[in-house]
């Protein structure tokens, strides 16, 4: 995990010089760690949790709750993934910051 990214919260927003995007802003909107539990903001700091959830809101499961297990919405070195989107646009775009790769390389280098 990146050191600028640790003690950060679901829902704050950081500079995109930590991921590549210099310019840009990005908010954070979840992750999960590194068991595959997903980052909840109702729950406070870094430890994991058993919530209950909805389970439909209409329908023959109406109602229904079942309990997952779900980590707190700090980044901690627990939290394998990070998701974000861009708030702010930078001066270059995304796709000349990432070039997508061409369908025939990616299969070329997966069969190596």
């Amino acid at each position: 995990m990146k050191p600028m990214l640790l003690n950060r919260k679901v829902g704050e927003v950081i500079d995109g010089a930590v991921v590549g995007l210099s310019g840009y802003k990005l908010q954070i909107t979840g992750g999960s760690s590194k068991s595959g539990f997903p980052m909840e903001s109702s729950l406070s700091g870094t430890g994991k949790a058993g919530v209950l959830k909805l389970v439909a809101a209409s329908g023959k499961s109406k109602g229904v709750r079942k309990r997952k297990t779900v980590v707190g919405p700090v980044v901690s070195d627990d939290i394998e993934q990070v998701n974000a989107v861009i708030v702010e646009y930078g001066s270059k775009p995304v796709d000349e910051v990432f070039p997508k790769k061409e369908k025939a390389e990616a299969q070329a280098e997966g069969k190596q």
